[in-house]
């Protein structure tokens, strides 16, 4: 089993930091994908107060509960920040898609002990999974 499907099936709550009311951009994708397989799912965007009628929190440290895993759908200077907050906040596993991760985030993952799959799309990973 890879770490991707491993994480899939081991985690139930997933924030999608970079979420997107446009429905034809990956981070509304990401964030529609995991609702349709089950997962509970968080969107966080400073933008926007909802997402399909979810409540959408500014940012990781505003959420109600800490997620099992934080998937970075913005640019990887973004990615970057958001990993140090997951630091921070200890939330422990960390998704980068293809256009989200950086060495500098998968390096902070790794200085942090945080588990971090990058450059694997979460959308082909669910759909493959189900």
């Amino acid at each position: 089993m890879t770490l991707a499907n491993d994480i899939l099936k081991k985690n139930k709550t997933f924030a999608v930091v970079g979420v997107s009311q446009d429905t034809t951009k990956y981070g509304h994708e990401s964030f529609e994908t995991l609702l349709e397989y089950g997962y509970s799912v968080i969107p966080v965007n400073p933008k926007y107060e909802r997402v399909d009628d979810v409540p959408c929190y500014p940012s990781l440290k505003s959420l109600p509960e800490k997620p099992d895993v934080v998937v970075a759908v913005v640019p990887p200077g973004v990615t970057e920040s958001v990993v140090q907050s997951c630091a921070s906040l200890g939330i422990r596993t960390v998704w980068m898609p293809p256009g989200a991760w950086s060495e500098k985030a998968v390096e902070i993952c790794q200085a942090n002990g945080i588990i971090e799959v990058h450059d694997v799309c979460l959308v082909a990973s669910l759909h493959l999974q189900h």
